[in-house]
């Protein structure tokens, strides 16, 4: 069933039950906000994304208001537009002046706001730093509530997406604040850093603690691909700046993981410009002499091209096949090799080799 309904005098039809905020995007409509975000419930926490409702006392906030038959709204009215000013500047007052050295300049959607809403910091001042900078001891996660406007889409991304239910708020009226478990530390209360909190956080309150420092949006250039750690196929984009891999960030797009990733897919890059890592195969010198070697003695490796290296390894496979038997052969799989993958890796060994010696390394 569908409802008729009208926003800044255009004529839009819904379904019934409809959340106003959702409506408004999917028909072109810009109505801002803070603490929505489409994988999370909506709460209505931080009144920026407040309409007028015709018939209505208060202005109601769109992430939480159900469109209903004949629904009159003005999404940009003075009213609104003065409430949502009001708003930006109370955060900003107890906000940091930090932006021009802000690691998340440029991708904080509370600068984006300030910025499209002309507002500065009020006249009677910023309250400054109240807490301690860098204040937990997570390896992966840099925590700074000096920038936290109290949206609590960490709260949210932490129970409804991660399952782990470690962030929550303490305290009350202007001593209220985000807490790990009961005011510990992240790890304490069993976080297991998969940055889900970091990712969902709109003002860099949370943030990636391998990541900070190294660059800003508007130097990073995002390259979409697909995490190499398991069979799953999460995607992600990784973030690259002077052609070196800085970090990772969450693909809203990504067909089979979304925002999710688990703290491997998210924080484990390093290795992609390790100084051992191998960037070409090698193989052992006596085989491209084509010789054996002596018990005990394995000789150096060499860097050959890839056609050289999988020539070899045929040929000693099928070697010690029509030696020894196809029951001499073992082939262990990848647990990151993906479904398709080790299907193929089967039909190799069982009808290739002629074995069903084949394991996995998940199980050791």
């Amino acid at each position: 069933m569908t409802v008729r309904l009208t926003i800044d005098e255009k004529m839009i039809e819904a379904p019934e039950g409809a959340r106003l905020l959702e409506v408004a995007r999917q028909n072109g409509l810009t109505i801002p906000s803070l603490c929505y975000h489409r994988d999370l419930t909506p709460t209505g926490n931080c009144r920026i994304c407040v309409v007028e409702v015709q018939g209505q006392r208060f202005l109601q906030a769109a992430c939480i208001t159900m469109v209903w038959e004949g629904m009159v709204v003005q999404t940009h009215s003075e009213r609104v537009m003065r409430s949502r000013r009001l708003t930006l500047e109370l955060m900003l007052a107890n906000h940091p002046q930090d932006c021009l050295v802000c690691d998340s300049s440029g991708a904080c959607e509370l600068q984006d706001l300030a910025y499209d809403y002309q507002v500065e910091v009020p006249k009677w001042g910023s309250k400054g730093t109240r807490y301690k900078v860098d204040s937990d001891p997570n390896p992966f996660v840099r925590v700074d509530f000096n920038k936290c406007i109290l949206c609590r889409r960490c709260v949210q991304a932490c129970a409804e997406v991660q399952g782990r239910f470690v962030w929550g708020v303490a305290y009350r009226g202007f001593e209220e604040r985000i807490v790990a478990g009961a005011d510990m530390t992240m790890l304490e209360a069993r976080c297991e850093s998969c940055g889900q909190c970091s990712a969902y956080c709109p003002t860099g309150a949370l943030s990636d603690k391998l990541s900070y420092g190294l660059g800003r949006a508007h130097q990073i250039r995002k390259v979409t691909t697909t995490c190499s750690y398991c069979g799953v196929g999460c995607q992600f984009d990784l973030n690259i700046k002077d052609n070196r891999v800085i970090g990772v960030t969450s693909n809203p797009n990504a067909p089979v993981n979304g925002m999710a990733l688990c703290v491997k897919g998210r924080y484990g890059f390093d290795y992609i410009h390790h100084q051992d890592r191998l960037l070409k195969p090698r193989v052992r010198k006596y085989l491209l002499e084509g010789g054996r070697r002596e018990y005990g003695e394995r000789g150096e490796w060499v860097e050959v091209d890839w056609e050289t290296a999988l020539n070899i390894t045929a040929y000693k496979l099928q070697e010690a096949r029509d030696t020894h038997g196809s029951d001499s052969v073992g082939v262990l799989t990848s647990a990151k090799c993906t479904n398709e993958e080790n299907y193929l890796m089967n039909k190799f060994a069982r009808q290739v080799i002629g074995t069903n010696n084949i394991d996995h390394c998940a199980r050791l």
